[in-house]
């Protein structure tokens, strides 16, 4: 295809997404972009698994900790933020390179996003509030009450995308699912970009994991979890619901001893990783596919598809 509008990585949490990303960069004079929902939060370093500052200092890294976890950060913002710099890289000569395994991210680039217009503050606080301390199933009786269609997809515990779907209907008087139905213009044309999915064996991928999460904790999450609980963040914003965090303030409270949450924490990202590769089958079948366990064979599958 010669040289691609941008190269896209997408695949489960430990598939090394970000080491191929970082080497691609160093080779082709790339900027690394992230695609993460979890590692645009500023104070989840650790358990976000964002790049370190040795591998920023490598190449340029955009996209990475520039959000408080105080801010509910969205697929909206996102495209907005990541169009700012796929412009900036352009402009300097450098060749973007996604990286991130959050599905709707990725999937807006391509399908483009649907024209919500924005929601009333007001609404937006009375129903974050009301989320908060709230009785199992009482906000999702009230979205079907409000917006039956919205009701029928969302499970009763999704307390997110619960609110945001509430916040909607109230703001515009229009269903959620209604604006879903409309797309704006992509930011990325698919057939001009690389795009590769990186899904190595699930066995390594699963002990890839386990030990991850173990490093996290002696590396200092658990101290980066109680800098966050320091903040009296609301719990139903994202940054408080990120795989390993809610374990971890149970430990912090005493409530669960730490090999508990540890081996917890790697269950739920085990899990994770379950609904990722369900996604990425769905959405990305013509995505080209590497299964490889090694970084070096995932760069040439990235140079076949030039």
């Amino acid at each position: 295809m010669g040289t691609p509008q941008a190269i896209v990585i997408a695949g489960p949490t430990a598939s090394g997404k970000s080491a191929l990303a970082t080497t691609l960069a160093q080779r082709l004079g790339g900027v690394v972009i992230n695609a993460d929902s979890m590692q645009v939060y500023r104070e989840l370093r650790i358990l976000t698994a964002r790049p370190t500052p040795e591998d920023e200092a490598l190449v340029p890294h955009r996209l990475y900790g520039h959000v408080a976890a105080a801010d509910p950060y969205s697929v909206g913002r996102y495209i907005t933020d990541v169009q700012r710099v796929l412009d900036d890289a352009r402009a300097a000569g450098l060749l973007p390179i996604i990286v991130g395994g959050t599905g709707l991210y990725l999937k807006a680039l391509f399908d483009g996003l649907s024209p919500i217009p924005p929601v009333d503050p007001g609404v937006r606080s009375r129903w974050r509030q009301a989320a908060e301390g709230a009785e199992p199933g009482a906000l999702h009786r009230a979205l079907a009450e409000r917006d039956r269609e919205m009701g029928k997809r969302l499970a009763p515990g999704d307390t997110q995308r619960i609110v945001r779907a509430l916040e909607v209907v109230e703001s515009t008087g229009r269903s959620l699912a209604a604006w879903q139905a409309e797309r704006g213009a992509p930011t990325l044309a698919f057939e001009s970009c690389a795009c590769l999915v990186l899904a190595p064996p699930r066995p390594e991928l699963y002990a890839r994991v386990d030990a991850r999460f173990a490093a996290m904790v002696r590396a200092g999450a658990i101290d980066e979890v109680v800098r966050l609980a320091a903040l009296g963040l609301p719990d139903t914003l994202p940054a408080m619901r990120a795989v390993g965090v809610p374990l971890l303030l149970r430990h912090i409270a005493g409530d669960l001893p730490l090999a508990d949450a540890v081996a917890l924490g790697q269950q739920d990202t085990r899990n994770y990783v379950k609904r990722q590769l369900t996604w990425l089958r769905r959405y990305m079948i013509a995505w080209k596919w590497s299964e490889s366990q090694f970084m070096e064979t995932h760069a040439d599958a990235i140079g076949n598809l030039f």
